[in-house]
């Protein structure tokens, strides 16, 4: 089932509109307008200025009387508490990954599919003073970067995904090929892990493995996250063997 397919028939339409609302807060834009939330969501004035009054009385958006602006609200914040104790992945994950971090110093993250991009869950930053961070709800699409990538490879229905994108030259070196896609995705599945340079963020080197159910399917992607200029310091086997170890160690446990 397509994309396209999935929102024609399975979807409410005002429910679909409202998660748009939520989802267009980001680490980059954290406070916006009526006008910007408009511009970002495509939802006409009249029926965001009705959502968004239903969120700030619900506790998931306040509003600056000052600057009229609107940011997430506590609400979200109790919500996303709830989901971290509960969560499996994050309870059993969490320990193995500020493990590697302290072991390595790097950045490390741990990515799930998100309405068919990919965002971080997890993230602990790099102990040096020059790095290259993954925040904490960051979401890139799902053709652009080894963490990417690697949720992207373990998809089922990918070859469908595949052909649906629409690529983006985010860097000199995003893949903007399907055919280049495929071949590095067959890759991927093949050897177990990916390595990407400079495909999302310039300068920044990646090496990510997946976590997987018991089926083969994708649960979660783990990444060690290294400025391109201290990579070359690294063994690189040694970074594929350690974040490969993490994610079989995470499997383990998930299964029981």
């Amino acid at each position: 089932m397509n994309l396209q397919t999935f929102e024609k028939n399975y979807t409410m339409t005002s429910l679909h509109k409202a998660v748009k609302i939520l989802k267009a807060f980001s680490n980059n834009e954290p406070s916006l307008s009526l006008t910007e939330l408009s511009k970002k969501t495509g939802i006409t004035m009249s029926s965001l200025q009705r959502f968004v009054a239903t969120f700030v009385y619900e506790g998931f958006l306040v509003k600056d009387e000052r600057t009229k602006r609107y940011q997430l609200g506590l609400s979200l914040l109790y919500l996303g508490n709830l989901v971290k104790q509960e969560s499996n992945l994050i309870v059993i994950a969490e320990p193995m990954l500020k493990r590697l971090n302290d072991d390595l110093g790097e950045s490390i993250s741990l990515n799930v599919i998100d309405a068919y991009e990919r965002r971080c869950i997890l993230n602990f930053d790099s102990t040096h003073s020059l790095s290259t961070r993954m925040l904490v709800g960051d979401t890139a699409p799902l053709y652009a970067g080894a963490s990417s990538k690697t949720l992207l490879a373990f998809l089922p229905n990918r070859d469908e995904f595949i052909n649906s994108i629409e690529f983006e030259r985010i860097t000199e070196n995003t893949i903007i090929s399907k055919e280049t896609l495929r071949q590095q995705i067959e890759e991927i599945r093949l050897k177990g892990y990916a390595i990407s340079q400079g495909e999302r963020v310039k300068g920044a080197c990646s090496v990510t493995a997946p976590i997987l159910d018991r089926y083969q399917s994708i649960i979660a992607s783990v990444t060690i996250v290294i400025p391109e200029v201290r990579y070359k310091d690294y063994d690189e086997n040694m970074l594929i063997e350690k974040i490969k170890a993490v994610a079989n160690d995470i499997e383990k446990q998930l299964w029981g």
